[in-house]
């Protein structure tokens, strides 16, 4: 069976996500696109074999030929589209943010909770990279005992004019928080925010950042955001354990040794870096939903989660204070295996 899905937003994620779907990963076919520009969702749908093109993303989702949502739109929409689709009783993949405010992910779980099963996967990736995965399975072996400190950096080798120092937090490091969350396996608590000597290569932006987090357990966390460093897209992280460390490897398929030096090299943008890990995350995702599992991936409590500490840093990043990061309780629909009660799914 084939799973017909709907695309809204078809900028350049959206058409990135197309591509993948048409011509990389197998199980799906875009039988249907949106975007507030009519005239790139007609585009994108002429190259497509039985694309529609509907007038809106409510349209798109209410279309009986759609089976599964994948939203990339822009972020202030993503809310109602996910109602949309959980009212609708259909999977929707929703690329991050879930929603722009704390407040509106609220909202997406309760409808979810309310619907009786999970729907909604967002669209964290680095769950879905195979340098992440191997260092999980070093955490969880307990190889390097209990993790103590974790240190990840995120380096862009620029970034738009628009731009801003708010997004080093919500755009950018969203992600470090989202995969510190997923290898630690507990919630972020607190956050400290601290600029750098600024690189002159930002005009008047804010850059580099240092977060410093704490996690429920103790564990110090720091996230490095530097989005001018100009050298490439680099991705950074390590974990400090009691009894060993464990980092992601450099991502250089060779080590070159010439002229008096040794050389490898770096990925250009997240695009090189994560391309591997989106093709795994949508087949992993197409395959659960075909299944009739709905979502398994990054759940809306991530996406509330994430959005949680995003608004803590900021408020952290303009006081200069530590602020600490308050989750409301998790429903059980959320609750990794070991925590729900016996005979439930």
């Amino acid at each position: 069976m084939t799973l017909r899905v709907g695309v809204i937003g078809t900028g350049m994620i959206g058409q990135d996500h197309i591509r993948r779907l048409t011509h990389v990963v197998s199980g799906a076919e875009v039988v249907a696109v949106n975007d507030a520009d009519g005239d790139v969702a007609r585009q994108v749908a002429a190259g497509l074999k039985n694309a529609t093109v509907h007038a809106t993303g409510e349209n798109l989702i209410a279309d009986p030929a759609v089976d599964a949502v994948i939203v990339c739109s822009w972020g202030p929409t993503h809310e109602a589209f996910v109602l949309a689709s959980i009212a609708a009783g259909k999977p929707v993949f929703c690329e991050k943010p879930l929603a722009t405010t704390p407040e509106a992910c609220r909202n997406i779980i309760d409808a979810e909770v309310a619907h009786g099963s999970r729907l909604v996967q967002v669209g964290f990736m680095r769950r879905y990279d195979a340098a992440y995965r191997a260092l999980k399975a070093v955490i969880d072996s307990g190889e390097i005992g209990a993790p103590l400190m974790y240190s990840s950096g995120h380096r862009n080798p620029s970034v738009p004019a628009h731009y801003t120092k708010d997004m080093a937090i919500v755009d950018t490091a969203v992600h470090d928080f989202d995969v510190t969350r997923w290898l630690l396996g507990e919630e972020l608590a607190a956050i400290r925010v601290i600029a750098a000597k600024p690189n002159s290569l930002g005009g008047d932006l804010q850059d580099p950042l240092l977060m410093v987090v704490e996690t429920e357990s103790g564990v110090l966390v720091n996230v490095e955001t530097s989005v001018n460093i100009r050298y490439g897209y680099d991705i950074r992280g390590e974990v400090i354990g009691e009894t060993g460390t464990a980092a992601l490897a450099d991502r250089g398929p060779v080590v070159v040794r010439s002229g008096n030096r040794v050389s490898s090299s770096v990925p250009e943008d997240w695009r090189q870096r994560f391309i591997a890990a989106y093709d795994v995350e949508f087949q992993e995702w197409i395959a659960a939903v075909a299944a009739g599992e709905g979502a398994t991936g990054p759940s809306a409590w991530d996406g509330y989660a994430a959005q949680v500490v995003c608004d803590a840093g900021v408020a952290a990043l303009y006081s200069g204070d530590r602020v600490v990061i308050e989750l409301v309780d998790k429903p059980a629909l959320y609750a990794r295996p070991s925590e729900r009660p016996k005979g439930s799914r």
